[in-house]
Order: structure tokens, then C-alpha cells, then sequence
């Protein structure tokens, strides 16, 4: 599609950097749809005289600029009106080319996708704004596609409580030197992560998963630092997690470079920066492995317009070797929008949002980059499916523990008995089950996943999880941990207390005899003050000892707390 004759009169661009792999493509993207004349610039003089060949537009000219020592004016000189800086990497870099082109009166725009970078760029805002320039960081896949994505997926929700994005460019990807450098810079450094409703440190190229990606299949995935770790908990308020993942096509590349973290994490090395030229050798040698298709996933789990559980979902696919152009399309479109004048005032914007996603998707047409939305209903409540009508007897509280939708996370307070006897504490040890305390504060995390759910219980610094099912019995639910598997009667009693005496137990597929199994009692209630309250107690069989009784309250995470004292449990004559 050919958008020349729509667009404003012909201008200069200057691009630092753009004989690099990124450069080079903003550089294509720009002769292809804009009237614009491009300045390609960077200190590799050989570099520059080859793209020059390869681009005989007489729109393009090509010059020598150092971007770590460059002036005003230098850059003034260039006769360009606005500063593209597509070089990196821009881990802790400064802004030293994004104020000598304020100071010349030059528009400024960047791809950074470095956090400490996006985060001290408003120093620029007086600056930027007494020289009636717009400066931009971050016109990039992250924080500005990323965060377009999420703006899309999100509008009108009435909360959002997790994110997850995740890239993976294909094997066949270029991988300038530049690129590698930043990749590992952050591979085993300390990372601020919100997880679990709380800021905390995770290794770089940590946290590790194996997903599916739509369009490109299963992928090793792991924490890469970015400006949206910042950016979308402040701008989404979101209640629980983002994390942010990268990965590499070929999982044995991926691994190594996570066997090489550990270096950094154990203090041996402080950065694999050093060795970026071998990992890019080692990069080159493999390069004609894998695939040239790569892709980009951004996930939302909250409350939708109508307040019911939702998950929603935005992913692009980019096929043969059209990945690197992805991280320039955003940069393009703020082009786009500063020359209509419709991009933002005059400042230092380091706030992700300026770029609607469909402006930056409009950048997709010329080459084979697709991308598609996909919302997906929670499943239904395992409690719900379990007892039927007898769901909506129970109290509020009680029903939404039970209905976490794609996941929640409830916080309070418990007191613990521990364990009596050896044999009981052995037990306990193995289950992880919780010491004795008085007054311990207690989150539990529910995650809902094919028709299963994994309840993850942490008692202070202790942690134990099981996984609930539905029984092939109706009425009961089957809980699980580790090879054991309990089968729970689900009671509702009066005043909606339910109890879940246990049925039958295995080991793996083979029954074992109740009369051997523990001894399990469990209720669930609300209290005056409107607290999910739980009771439960587990003992050896044959008399040989408690292995633990705890009971407390939660309430969703995020709400306000009610003091108050720990609340008694009603007694199993209760239920029906």
C-alpha cells in the first residue's frame, strides 16, 4: 500500500544506527510508505558505504556520526527536523544524543527497550518542552506495542490482576552485536518483578517456562527486564503479577545461555556482556537451524466491562525473516503520527499509551505480520460444578474463595498446631505442612486450569500446594498431593458452613484402605464480620497424632484487611 500521496511534505530523518539490523529496516520502512529523505548515521564507516549501495534511493544519504560523542551542533548541521535512535543498546546508557537533539531543536524518538533508560528519560521533560520538541523513548515491541496491546485488550475492564507478555524471534533472526549485548547484560542480574501482589527480585533469564505461542508452537521462555515491569503496574493497577519473558527457538541455545546466568547469579562473573562476541559466534554457527518465524504474545487475566472472570489475549506472527521489522513499526507509526502533529504535546514522554495498537498494526501491511485478538471465558467453578444449585446457598465470601475465575489470591491470618509425635512430624516434613504459630499471616493463590485447580497455601515463609479436582462421584471433589489423592464429600450445612469429610484415598491409581488413611476434618464458613474463614485439622490414623490443625481467615488480596481476632470454627454438627 502506498501512502505517499497522503503524506505531508517530504522531510529529513536522521536515523543513528542505521546500518544496524533494526536501523536498516526502519530505514526500508521509511523509503517504502513516506516521501521523507533518510540520513542513515553511525560510526562504522565500511557499514554505512555498504547499506548505501544496497539503497540507491536518492532519498537516502549515509554519514559518519559517533551518537556517544555527537553535539547539537552536529546534528543541526544534518539539516534533519527529527533524531531516530535505532543503535543501542540502551541498557545503562544515558541520554546524551536525546538532549543534543532537544538542544538543536530536533525532534527525538528511540527504540528502547531498556528499563533504567525509559525510567530516567523525564528528566528531559523541561528541556524537551522549552524547546517545543516532542522526545519519545521507547517506540518499540516494548513498552509501546506491548502496552498498545494491552490498552486494546483491557479497555473498559474493571480490573486487571495478571500480565503476561512473552517474544521469541526465530532462529534465522539476524542478531546484531548490539542485540546480543543487551540480551546479556541482564542474563542472572537481580530483576524488580511484581509476582503475587508484591515487588520482588528474580535473577534475569530466570523464572524460566515452556508455553505454547499461537502460531509458532511450544518456546522456552524466561524473565527478560524491561520498562513494562514498571510501566503496566502503575498504568493497568494491576493486582498481582507481570512479568515480562523472551525466549530463543532452539531450546538448547536457550538452556545454555541459562546454565551461563548461573555464573552471574553465584557471583563468579559479574556480566556475560564481556562475551558477547563469542555467544553472537556461537549464534552465527546455528543460525541455519530453527525457523525465520517468530512472534510476540500478550496476555490480560481480570474483571471485564461486566465484572465476570476474563482472559484475553493479543499475539502476532512474523513469517519469513519479517521479525526484525517488528521493532521498528512502532518508531514508524510516531513518524507517522509527528508528522500529522496528532503523536503528543511538546516533552519528554517516557509513558507508554501515546500509539493506539491499530496504528502501530497498520505498520504490518507490507510485510507477512499477522496478528489476532482472542478472549477466552473462565471456566466454569470446579465448587460450582460440584454441588450444583447447592453453589448459590453459600455465602458470599464462601462462593467467591470458590470462584476464582482464571486465578485469585485471598490474604489473611491463621493460627497453627503443629505436629505431635515423631511419626506426625515425619509426615508433616513431607507434606510441608505448617509449623505451629500463633498468629501467621497466610496468602493463598488459586490458579484454575483444565478444570483443575491449584491451590498454592503459604503459612509465613512456608509453602505447601495441592491440586482439586472433580470426582467421577458426584458430590465429591478429589484433592491431591504429591501421589496421594483424597476423595472429599462436599456437606452444606446451615448458616452455609461447608464441611468435606474425607470418602477414600489412593496412591496413584491403587485405593488404599480408609481405615489407614488420615484423619481429615475441614469446614469452611464466614464470620460476623464477613471473612472467608477455614478450619481444618488432619491426624495420623490409629490414634498416632496430629500432623496439623490450622484455621483462620482470608479476604481477596487488595482489599482492606478487618481486624479482628481469629475466628472459631463451627462444629461439623452443623452441616446437613
Amino acid at each position: 500500500m502506498d501512502r505517499r500521496v497522503t503524506e505531508p511534505p517530504p522531510r529529513r530523518v536522521l536515523i543513528i544506527g542505521g546500518a544496524g539490523v533494526f536501523g536498516e529496516r526502519l530505514t526500508t520502512g521509511i523509503l517504502n510508505t513516506t516521501p521523507w529523505h533518510v540520513i542513515v548515521a553511525g560510526r562504522d564507516a565500511a557499514r554505512l558505504t555498504t547499506l548505501r549501495a544496497r539503497l540507491p534511493e536518492e532519498r537516502v544519504t549515509a554519514q559518519r556520526l559517533d551518537a556517544r560523542r555527537v553535539t547539537a551542533a552536529d546534528l543541526r548541521a544534518t539539516g534533519a527536523c527529527v533524531v531516530v535512535d535505532a543503535a543501542g543498546p540502551f541498557q545503562h546508557g544515558d541520554h546524551r544524543l536525546a538532549r543534543a537533539a532537544i538542544e538543536a531543536g530536533m525532534h527525538y524518538i528511540d527504540l528502547a527497550d531498556a528499563r533504567d533508560f525509559v525510567a530516567g528519560f523525564g528528566v528531559l521533560e523541561e528541556a524537551a518542552r522549552a524547546a517545543g520538541v516532542v522526545a519519545l523513548t521507547g517506540a518499540s515491541s516494548t513498552p509501546a506495542l506491548s502496552n498498545a496491546a494491552l490498552d486494546a485488550l483491557t479497555a473498559g475492564w474493571r480490573r486487571v490482576d495478571r500480565v503476561e507478555i512473552a517474544i521469541s524471534p526465530g532462529n534465522r533472526a539476524p542478531r546484531g552485536l548490539s542485540v546480543v549485548r543487551a540480551i546479556l547484560s541482564q542474563a542472572g542480574q537481580p530483576a524488580r518483578v511484581l509476582i503475587g501482589g508484591e515487588w520482588v527480585t528474580r535473577p534475569g533469564w530466570g523464572i524460566t517456562i515452556r508455553r505454547a505461542l499461537p502460531g509458532l508452537g511450544w518456546r522456552v521462555l524466561s524473565l527478560v527486564e524491561t520498562p513494562d515491569l514498571d510501566l503496566m503496574p502503575a498504568r493497568f493497577r494491576v493486582r498481582d503479577t507481570v512479568v515480562f519473558r523472551a525466549g530463543m527457538e532452539l531450546a538448547f541455545l536457550h538452556w545454555g545461555l541459562w546454565a551461563a546466568s548461573l555464573l552471574v547469579r553465584i557471583g563468579l562473573l559479574r556480566s556475560l556482556t564481556p562475551l558477547a562476541r563469542p555467544f553472537r559466534a556461537l549464534a552465527v554457527l546455528v543460525e541455519r537451524f530453527g525457523s525465520d518465524r517468530g512472534g510476540m504474545l500478550v496476555e490480560a487475566t481480570g474483571l471485564d466491562v461486566d465484572g465476570h472472570p476474563a482472559r484475553a489475549t493479543w499475539s502476532l506472527v512474523a513469517e519469513a525473516g519479517d521479525g526484525p521489522f517488528v521493532p521498528t513499526l512502532p518508531a514508524l507509526a510516531a513518524l507517522r503520527a509527528l508528522a500529522a502533529g496528532t503523536l503528543a504535546p511538546p516533552g519528554a514522554h517516557a509513558r507508554a499509551g501515546l500509539l493506539p495498537l491499530a496504528a502501530i498494526e497498520a505498520e504490518f501491511v507490507p510485510y507477512r505480520i499477522t496478528s489476532a485478538r482472542h478472549a477466552t471465558p473462565a471456566p466454569p467453578a470446579l465448587y460450582e460444578r460440584v454441588l450444583g444449585r447447592a453453589f448459590a446457598s453459600l455465602p458470599e465470601a464462601v462462593r467467591r474463595a470458590h470462584q476464582p475465575g482464571w486465578g485469585a489470591r485471598f490474604s489473611g491470618e491463621a493460627q497453627v498446631e503443629g505436629a505431635e509425635g515423631i511419626l506426625a512430624r515425619m509426615g508433616a516434613a513431607v507434606f510441608r505442612l505448617p509449623s505451629a504459630a500463633r498468629r501467621v499471616p497466610v496468602s493463598v493463590e488459586i490458579v484454575a486450569e483444565a478444570g483443575q485447580e491449584r491451590w498454592v497455601r503459604r503459612f509465613g515463609p512456608g509453602r505447601f500446594f495441592s491440586v482439586l479436582s472433580a470426582s467421577s462421584v458426584p458430590g465429591r471433589v478429589v484433592e491431591r498431593f504429591g501421589p496421594f489423592r483424597f476423595e472429599l464429600d462436599l456437606l452444606v450445612g446451615t448458616r452455609g458452613v461447608v464441611g468435606m469429610p474425607m470418602r477414600a484415598w489412593r496412591l496413584g491409581p491403587v485405593p488404599l484402605p480408609l481405615a489407614l488413611a488420615p484423619v481429615s476434618i475441614a469446614t469452611e464458613h464466614v464470620d460476623a464480620k464477613g471473612r472467608f474463614c477455614f478450619d481444618v485439622e488432619m491426624r495420623l490414623p490409629l490414634g498416632l497424632g496430629r500432623l496439623v490443625r490450622y484455621r483462620g481467615w482470608l479476604v481477596e488480596a487488595g482489599a482492606s484487611i478487618p481486624p479482628g481476632s481469629l475466628p472459631d470454627g463451627p462444629s461439623l454438627a452443623t452441616l446437613a
